[in-house]
């Protein structure tokens, strides 16, 4: 076999595996259209790494239909992390062209511009690491979810399984974790507090009371009468 054949074959065999994979991952898409994932690529990664310190850790996490969770909190979400959600089709290209300037400037990722469905297409099947491979894969998943499910599906599944703090998974978790109450009962002062903390739950868990919290929980609860949810 020459060397050109060899190399045929395995670009080939590589062009297969990438398209059984995006089969794979299209099946998961479609199938949590209907059923509820019990858990993420994302949560299954940190309880492996709770679990290098305690073997018997736990994650916090219970799924509630989106009927039971706070509009405050969709309200919330949606004026802090993503403000044209039912507008858009997947991508925010204003906030990616602003991301983008962001990261040449600083010669780095350190902002990703990305929405409430790119936050979840990443969270269902990629790892927290940035790169801008895993960008194109994120990319290629959203068009997935946005294509199958619509917007009150999307934000459904991403209420219920983001991070809110050290091991704590989804609104019901973290409104039982940080509140003692259940999600369908968080008021708006509290919804923007937690939402207020997503970009980084595991060092606002440790420190509720960091240093400009509060004063981005007031921002996004002045925003939340203009933010629109499915």
């Amino acid at each position: 076999m020459t060397l050109s054949r060899l190399i045929g074959r395995i670009l080939l065999a590589l062009i297969v595996l990438f398209v059984l994979y995006q089969l794979w991952l299209f099946a998961h898409v479609v199938w949590w259209k209907y059923y509820n994932p019990s858990d993420t690529a994302f949560m299954d990664q940190q309880l492996t790494a709770l679990r290098q310190d305690n073997a018997e850790a736990e994650l916090k996490h219970k799924w509630v239909p989106y009927t039971q969770i706070s509009p405050s909190l969709k309200r919330a979400l949606v004026a802090s992390e993503d403000a044209k959600f039912l507008e858009h089709e997947g991508f925010d290209w204003e906030g990616i062209q602003t991301a983008w300037e962001k990261n040449m400037k600083k010669g780095r990722i350190a902002a990703g511009g990305s929405t409430i469905s790119q936050q979840l297409a990443k969270n269902l099947f990629l790892s927290g690491r940035r790169s801008y491979l895993r960008k194109l894969e994120e990319a290629a998943i959203t068009l997935m979810l946005e294509a199958v499910m619509d917007k009150r599906r999307i934000f459904e599944i991403y209420l219920n399984v983001i991070e809110w703090g050290n091991g704590v998974f989804g609104a019901e978790a973290a409104a039982r974790h940080y509140y003692q109450t259940s999600a369908a009962n968080l008021g708006a002062a509290q919804a923007a507090k937690l939402a207020a903390m997503v970009p980084n739950p595991r060092y606002y868990d440790k420190n509720r009371n960091a240093r400009g919290l509060n004063r981005k929980a007031a921002i996004i609860e002045r925003r939340m009468r203009y933010a629109d949810i499915p």
